[in-house]
């Protein structure tokens, strides 16, 4: 087991006082039999008033409502977690799907089918091209064979560049422009995955990295595949491996727009400056 510290801070600067209208925020990390939380606290200013459900993705929400006029908001999300999944590749797959391709079972091909239905017209066209080219029909290969080959691909064939407006990439816009976020490279991941008949979606959450004089831990997007016996594992095409123990989902999703850390409005004169700092850190 490993622990830990997950800080997240928000600031908004506002051109003038402003009402704030509710806000969504998706910065609890997704608990489970490998990840828990030891510790979580949430700051903002100016006070709010928070109500937590579990949406439909069975993630964890907060709806933060404001009262009073403000001319800035900050928000600090501190956690500790304890990561258990040290060995991420321990894992085996039921007999019938280690191989690809394979079919769903029909109890569980319902609940699945929503995450199979291919985004951005993608069935027919250039990415239907690609992916057809990539895992060639007849080919006899086992199926995280066929995910690792699709996940190396897009490291290596796509160039990481960050993006900091908001959005995500279609998957044909990644696919021509041959650049993209964490974000878009997922949203290209799931997209082939869903070609090739698989239950994909997207994922939000936060990345471990080593310290440096500028990188001290980020969030980050990568995609995740059901895998009979095995369940929802994750793929991460910006580094074209499968999901490790310093990969922290915080939000799963259908649709990658559906998921950012934080979403809500203001009413009053236009103009905000934004400020956001992630702090990742491995803990004794």
């Amino acid at each position: 087991m490993q622990r830990y510290r997950i800080l997240h801070r928000t600031y908004y600067n506002f051109s003038a006082s402003v009402q704030l209208n509710p806000h969504s925020l998706r910065l609890r990390p997704r608990e489970g039999h490998e990840l828990r939380i030891e510790f979580s606290s949430l700051k903002i200013n100016p006070t709010a008033s928070l109500r937590w459900h579990r949406d439909a993705e069975d993630n964890s929400v907060a709806i933060a409502t404001f009262s009073e006029p403000a001319n800035q908001l900050s928000i600090e999300s501190n956690v500790v977690i304890q990561q258990f999944n040290q060995t991420p590749l321990d894992f085996l797959l039921a007999d019938y799907a280690t191989d690809f391709p394979f079919a769903y079972t029909p109890e569980d091909r319902p609940l699945l089918t929503p995450y199979m239905a291919p985004a951005d017209n993608s069935i027919n066209g250039p990415l239907s091209e690609w992916v057809t080219k990539l895992c060639p029909a007849g080919e006899q290969i086992q199926t995280y064979a066929i995910l690792q080959r699709l996940c190396s691909q897009i490291q290596q064939e796509m160039t990481y560049q960050i993006r900091e407006e908001p959005g995500v990439q279609t998957a044909m816009e990644t696919l021509s422009c041959r650049t993209g976020s964490c974000r878009d490279f997922a949203n290209l991941f799931m997209a082939a995955a869903r070609i090739l008949g698989l239950a994909a979606r997207f994922v939000s959450g936060y990345l471990h990295a080593p310290p440096s004089t500028t990188n001290y831990g980020a969030t980050h997007a990568w995609a995740e595949v059901y895998l009979p016996g095995a369940g929802w594992k994750g793929f991460d095409p910006t580094v074209g491996q499968i999901v490790g123990r310093e990969h922290f989902a915080m939000a799963v999703a259908r649709l990658p727009e559906s998921i950012p850390p934080i979403a809500g409005s203001f009413y009053g004169p236009p103009g905000a400056n934004l400020d956001v700092g992630v702090w990742v850190t491995r803990l004794s």
